[in-house]
């Protein structure tokens, strides 16, 4: 399973990355006239086995802004364009890299920011890391934003529980709609 799982996400992320580069192209360029440079950040986030990875995003917030704060705060610093990228979810597409270099996979538990301690003390107990990171999960079709930490670490188990190639296709399926409909984004 793990190998047919690590093949699907190179194929897919790299027939991804090919047909979406005229948007990956524009979205840079357009970040790059609206808020200058650096065009990507990378975010560090818990990996497998807890590992900390640095996640790759479009930026969408002021260089000023600051590394640790609340949402609260951070929300005060997101751009205009940033608004947008996050909205629509754009700003997660460079993540497509990181699967291709095997940090993370098309499937799986969102990767926790570094500063989510409560969370991550609860994925650690649970054995959630013995799996790569997702671009989207099963918390992502069931709620997304709107799950508390008690529910996304539900569905990161559950996700394990029942991990398979069909399963990652239900959940990739599931996430074109909320993401078309910006479902259940707080930020």
């Amino acid at each position: 399973m793990k190998v047919v799982k690590r093949l699907a996400d190179i194929l897919v992320s790299l027939f991804a990355l090919i047909l979406l580069s005229p948007l990956l192209i524009i979205v840079s360029l357009i970040s790059l006239i609206k808020q200058g440079k650096p065009i990507f950040i990378g975010q560090e986030r818990y990996g497998k086995d807890a590992k900390v990875i640095k996640v790759l995003k479009f930026r969408t917030m002021r260089t000023d802004a600051p590394v640790v704060a609340s949402a609260e705060i951070k929300a005060k610093y997101i751009t205009k364009w940033g608004a947008v990228l996050r909205k629509t979810s754009i700003d997660e597409l460079p993540q497509l890299f990181n699967v291709l270099k095997g940090d993370m996979s098309l499937v799986g538990p969102r990767p926790l920011i570094v500063q989510e301690e409560e969370i991550h003390a609860m994925r650690l107990e649970k054995g959630v890391y013995q799996v790569r990171p997702g671009i989207t999960g099963l918390a992502q079709i069931n709620g997304r934003d709107e799950c508390t930490n008690e529910e996304k670490t539900y569905y990161d188990c559950k996700y394990i529980e029942k991990m398979s190639i069909l399963f990652d296709i239900k959940i990739l399926c599931g996430t074109v709609l909320p993401v078309l409909l910006r479902k259940d984004i707080k930020q």
